[in-house]
């Protein structure tokens, strides 16, 4: 593939998304950004990026692509609530499922040389049979929002087969770091720095045994920037292998922070998965690619943001 000199981002005001929009301009790509800012904020979109404020379940999808030629499309936009998908499957399947299918749909007829797929680890295999888990283990979602991620996944491979639409699929594992949205279930480092650096009780939900793979947010844009050249037509877990409980997430953060109080809990939530890690060697071999942030900096740095949003907001 040629380097390409115009990529479209989904979803690129948000988390994730408006981290790699920074690091895609910085390599001086014109960036194009669609969100309908469900989730994602302006105050995270970079100036330099094409803004289209865009539902990608809407028909006018398909003009963004006619009128913006991309060479490579990164589709993050998702929703992407465990919870939510169990109270409203519908809606969770419109937008990860139709709203895949609509991008697929228009990249088809604009001849896209690559489409970038950040799907889930933690929410496609269930409860794992073993552990790490690598992209071979069964995929056995426990909630409407892992089958859907999926679902998109089949229609990607589908579009290859029929329309020769070249793809690479990475599976999440839990991402953090600035700029994520205090809220959701992903969101445990993002809703336990803010809650403590504003004096509140942070909830835990069970026992707080939980454990999750927890990748920090710039390894996540390495892992994109290496699939735009590699692993072609492949899925890739984005992990790093390692499991983190939240008890451990909060007595971490407790101690960088010098917060004097412990949690709140609460009952366990329906449709999540316990424990799980990612093997990410296939990524490793495939695509150049292994984490770099190792949970102590990565939390550093995301409580050294949400210290300073709150210093700017007072």
């Amino acid at each position: 593939m040629s380097e390409p000199n115009t990529v479209l981002v989904t979803g690129g005001a948000g988390f994730i998304g408006s981290h790699l929009v920074d690091r895609l301009l910085s390599l001086d790509h014109k960036v194009v950004v669609i969100d309908n800012l469900s989730t994602g904020k302006l105050k995270n979109l970079n100036p330099a990026a094409t803004f289209h404020h865009l539902d990608i379940t809407q028909p006018s999808v398909t003009e963004v692509f006619q009128r913006e030629q991309p060479d490579v499309v990164f589709h993050l936009a998702a929703q992407v609530s465990v919870t939510e998908s169990t109270k409203d499957p519908f809606h969770d399947s419109d937008v990860n499922v139709f709203g895949t299918l609509r991008l697929l749909e228009a990249a088809r007829r604009c001849g896209i040389e690559k489409f970038i797929y950040s799907s889930t680890g933690g929410a496609l295999y269930g409860d794992p049979e073993t552990d790490p888990c690598t992209e071979e283990h069964p995929i056995l979602p426990v909630a409407p929002y892992g089958l859907s991620k999926y679902v998109a996944e089949l229609y990607l491979d589908l579009y290859h087969r029929l329309y020769q639409i070249n793809f690479t699929t990475l599976r999440y594992g839990n991402v953090y770091g600035p700029r994520q949205e205090a809220h959701g279930e992903a969101g445990v480092v993002a809703i336990f720095a803010q809650a403590m650096l504003e004096g509140r009780q942070p909830q835990i939900y069970g026992d707080g045994d939980q454990a999750r793979d927890f990748v920090f947010v710039d390894d996540v844009v390495e892992a994109n920037l290496l699939a735009m050249t590699k692993g072609d037509g492949g899925a890739f877990n984005i992990g790093t292998g390692e499991k983190t409980s939240v008890n451990q997430i909060f007595e971490s953060l407790q101690s960088t922070i010098k917060y004097r109080w412990g949690p709140e809990l609460a009952p366990a939530r329906h449709g999540e998965v316990y424990k799980i890690s990612l093997d990410s060697s296939k990524a490793t071999e495939a695509l150049g690619w292994t984490p770099r942030v190792g949970m102590e900096e990565g939390l550093l740095q995301t409580v050294e943001f949400f210290r300073n949003a709150g210093k700017a907001v007072r």
